[in-house]
This record gives C-alpha cells, sequence and structure tokens, in this order.
C-alpha cells in the first residue's frame, strides 16, 4: 500500500475510534457533572453530610465494577460474533445477557439491601453518621434489577457499535437525578430568578433526599435502555430463549470471570483503602470523596477510549484480521496518552477551584488540592494502562489484567497504606502516594505485556 493509502486508511481508522469513544466520553462526561452537582448538593449540608454520602462510595464502586464485569463477558461475545457476521450468534448472546440482568440484579439486590446497616459499620465510619449512611446506602440500593439493566444493556448496545443511545439514555437519568436533588434535599424556600422572587417547593429530606433522586433516576434508566434493547436492529433479543445456553454463557464466563475476580478484588481493595482513611478522621474523608469525585471527571477521555478500544479490537479478532489489531493498538495508545496528559494538566491546574466547589473547609481543600495535584502527574501512565486493558478485554484475554490488578491494588496499594498509616501515623498525602505507586505499578506491566506481545491473540496461534 503506497504512503498516501495508509495515511488514508488511517484517518478512516481515526474517524471510526472517534465516533464510538466521543457518546461513551459524553455520557460519562454528564455522569461526572451530576456526581459534582451532587456532591456539591449535599457538601452544602455540611461536611458530616459528605462524609455520610461518602463513606459508602467504594462499596459502590465494588458492587458497580463487579457488575459491569458481566457486561465485558458479553461484549467480547458479541463484538467478536459480529465481527465474523454472526448475527445470529450476536442476537443470542444478547438473551442471555437478559437472563444475566435477572440473575444478578435479584441477587445484588438481596445481598446488598440486606447487609446495608452492617457496611457503614466495616467501613469505620463515624458513629454520628452511620444511621444516616446505611439509610443512604439502602435507598440507593433498592432499585439494583434496573440498575444492572443499564449497566449490562448498554455494554451489549456498546459491543453491536451504538455508543449515542446509552449516552442519550445516560443524559436524561442524569437531568432527572439533577432536578429530583434540587426538589428533594432542600426546604420550601423562597428564590429569586433575576428580578422575580417566588416560593420554590422542597421536600426537606437532606440526604435521604439525594439517595431517593438518584434511585428514581436508575429506575427510569432501567426501564429506558430495556426499550432501546428491545428495539436494536443487530442485537434485540426479541423471539430469543431466555432459557440459558452453554454454547453462549460458556465463552462468556471465560472473559467474564478474571475480569469479575480482578474488579471484585481491586474494588475490595478500594473499601479496605478508604476505610482506611475514614479512620483518619471527618476531614480526610471528606477530602478523599472531594478529591475522588473531582478526579473522575478527569479520567473520562481514558475510559470512553477504553471502550471504543475493546469493540474495534474484539471486531478485528472475530475477522480474523491480526494487521488491524495491530494498527489499532498503535493508534489508540498515543491518541490516549496524549488526551491524558491535557486532563493531567487541567487538573493540577483547576484542582483548587474544584475543590472549593464542594467544600468551604480551608483545610479540606488545602488536603483535596495536595492529593489532586500528585495524581494528575501520574494520568498519562494509567491512560496506557486502560487502552491495552480495554483491547485485551475485546479479545478475550482477562487473565492477565486479572493478575496486574491484584497484585497491584493488595502488595503495593493497600500494603503501602497500612505501613504508611498505621506504623508510622503518615496521613492522606502517603496514602494517595501509594495509590498513585500502584498507578505506575500497573503501567510497567502493561508496557511489558504491549512489548513482548502477550496481549496479542493471534501471537499464540502462531507460535504454536
Amino acid at each position: 500500500m503506497s504512503s498516501n493509502g495508509k495515511r488514508k486508511l488511517n484517518f478512516e481508522m481515526a474517524g471510526i475510534i472517534l465516533a464510538l469513544a466521543w457518546p461513551t466520553m459524553l455520557e460519562q462526561l454528564m455522569q461526572t457533572a451530576v456526581q459534582y452537582i451532587d456532591t456539591a448538593m449535599v457538601g452544602s449540608l455540611g461536611t458530616q453530610a459528605t462524609a455520610a454520602v461518602g463513606a459508602t462510595t467504594t462499596v459502590n464502586w465494588l458492587v458497580g465494577s463487579t457488575i459491569s464485569a458481566v457486561g465485558v463477558g458479553f461484549l467480547s461475545f458479541i463484538a467478536r460474533a459480529l465481527g465474523a457476521e454472526d448475527k445470529a450468534a450476536a442476537k443470542r448472546a444478547s438473551s442471555q445477557a437478559v437472563l444475566a440482568v435477572f440473575v444478578v440484579g435479584i441477587f445484588v439486590t438481596l445481598v446488598t439491601v440486606g447487609l446495608s446497616g452492617k457496611i457503614p459499620v466495616w467501613m469505620q465510619v463515624d458513629e454520628g453518621i452511620r444511621e444516616l449512611a446505611g439509610d443512604y446506602f439502602l435507598i440507593l440500593y433498592l432499585p439494583m434489577l434496573p440498575r444492572t439493566a443499564s449497566t449490562i444493556f448498554s455494554t451489549v448496545l456498546r459491543a453491536a457499535g451504538d455508543t449515542k443511545s446509552p449516552m442519550k439514555i445516560g443524559v436524561a437519568v442524569n437531568l432527572i437525578n439533577v432536578i429530583l436533588n434540587f426538589l428533594m434535599i432542600y426546604p420550601t424556600r423562597q428564590l429569586r430568578l433575576f428580578s422575580y422572587e417566588f416560593v420554590m417547593w422542597g421536600a426537606d429530606m437532606g440526604v435521604l433526599g439525594a439517595a431517593f433522586a438518584s434511585a428514581i433516576a436508575f429506575t427510569v434508566g432501567g426501564i429506558l435502555i430495556t426499550f432501546v434493547l428491545f428495539r436494536h436492529p443487530l442485537v434485540s433479543p426479541k423471539g430469543q430463549s431466555l432459557r440459558p445456553d452453554m454454547r453462549i454463557i460458556k465463552p462468556c464466563l471465560r472473559v467474564a470471570m478474571p475480569n469479575m475476580l480482578q474488579r471484585f478484588g481491586t474494588s475490595l481493595g478500594y473499601v479496605v483503602f478508604a476505610s482506611m482513611i475514614n479512620a483518619l478522621g471527618e476531614v480526610s474523608t471528606a477530602a478523599h470523596t472531594i478529591a475522588n469525585t473531582v478526579e473522575s471527571a478527569f479520567y473520562i477521555p481514558g475510559y470512553g477510549m477504553q471502550t471504543a478500544a475493546a469493540t474495534l479490537a474484539g471486531n478485528a479478532y472475530g475477522a480474523g484480521d491480526e494487521k488491524k489489531l495491530k494498527e489499532l493498538a498503535r493508534m489508540f495508545l498515543p491518541i490516549e496518552i496524549l488526551l491524558m496528559l491535557c486532563s493531567g494538566a487541567a487538573l493540577f491546574v483547576s484542582a483548587p477551584g474544584l475543590v472549593g466547589l464542594f467544600s468551604k473547609n480551608e483545610e479540606v481543600i488545602m488536603l483535596g488540592t495536595t492529593v489532586l495535584r500528585m495524581v494528575a502527574v501520574s494520568e498519562p501512565f494509567y491512560g496506557f494502562s486502560i487502552i491495552m486493558e480495554g483491547m485485551m478485554q475485546g479479545v478475550g484475554k482477562t487473565r492477565r489484567p486479572f493478575v496486574y490488578h491484584i497484585v497491584g491494588m493488595w502488595l503495593v496499594r493497600i500494603v503501602g497504606t497500612f505501613i504508611c498509616t498505621g506504623f508510622f501515623n503518615l496521613g492522606l498525602v502517603a496514602a494517595w502516594a501509594c495509590m498513585i505507586a500502584h498507578n505506575l505499578f500497573l503501567f510497567v506491566l502493561f508496557m511489558i505485556c504491549y512489548v513482548k506481545g502477550r496481549w496479542n491473540p493471534f501471537q499464540k496461534l502462531t507460535e504454536v
């Protein structure tokens, strides 16, 4: 192929990558914006309210990431099936995803609701806010079935190349959440819009109002995404059997189980990490919660590109096109690193102002700014790991990332934080330094994996 032809192909592929990635980025941006608004609204109620909401955030990650792992199994299978132009297999996999939503959603509802009163105790939340944190958690997890549908069905649609539908539904859910927050958190009060004054009704439910607002929005989102999936031309489960089909379930589980164990293990690590930070006191808990919220916006380019990487890598593998798979990696990695460099620089500069949106406590602002500026430097390295993991998910190679993440989380972050806070009485800054060391550790391992070609499923076939 001539250099002009190759350049044209690269531009076409870059267009496909961005077309898949931007709706996911926008969706995540909206989710983060709502998380910002949630935190700011709750933060206006005081530091205790912020701590009550933030104390169980890592448990939310644990549950959400475990469910997402189930979706990864279906993403890999459906992306490969469509790459091989096997639409019938893709539809059968979609029907099995519906079955998975029922099984996983009901199971998680029973577990989370049953443990809602104990989780704040296990998380070492201050006794004065344990009951409030438990009630918040309970309300948030009552609609677990529609939440599970939102997560898994969105992944199925993205595997089919439809990233716009989940984005549109995500925008609607977030708008509902913000409006209900406004109505349910605050009391009835006098408001002024330009020169017009009026009385705005409010339920005056505080933290619990935020929980109910989220629960209602999640329910609406689950219903909408189900409706869209059943109308989709490529992956609609309409007319398919809902009986367990081991031809679909087994390959999905081979991909999903390592990823599920990885996410469960790392998220459990986040829970332990947060419990150690909660033990440092209310200011550290509030600063950690706010910093996590702020930081999440700056990972959007990374995770938006990861979804596109997984889908396109799965398509290339399903089509048996090794050349395209390698070309995708060569294009994704520099784009991702550039995006994360820009987001890291923006985070470093804007950290004080962003933390100040959520708290007026000077100690919280200073501590939150310090840890955010520390982590901003490591973002490009973490971006490399995100893309490599996404491509490996798409081709079904999830065992190696599982090992990398478990070792990094538990031996680097958790042991390091335990030593720093438990033996040397160091605070939140030392804990976040251990988190950054974890991110750099992952970068090194994924770089070795890329250079040696261990991520490439075709290499193993060639070696045999």
